[in-house]
């Protein structure tokens, strides 16, 4: 069973790659392009990543929208997918 701690921590990552992608989770949730069983899904591949603290530097050291996901991201997928929508 996954903790609490780990699932905040990987939602949290989620939802920094999203908006540093330029993504708005919650919007795409509100327009139904996005349900919530989906979102559950990312933190949970998320929470099988092997590199988070890479991950959070990556994060950290970004200033502006990024194009694309460092490769090791387990969402890249999702959120190529929600820039298309």
């Amino acid at each position: 069973m996954t903790s609490t701690k780990t699932l905040r921590r990987h939602a949290a990552l989620v939802d920094s790659m999203a908006n540093t992608l330029g993504i708005d989770l919650q919007e795409q949730a509100l327009r139904g392009n996005l349900p919530i069983s989906e979102i559950e899904d990312a933190v949970l591949r998320c929470t099988g990543c092997t590199q988070p603290d890479a991950c959070e530097h990556w994060l950290a050291t970004r200033s502006g929208v990024e194009p694309e996901t460092p490769s090791y991201c387990r969402n890249s997928d999702l959120f190529e997918d929600l820039r298309l929508r």
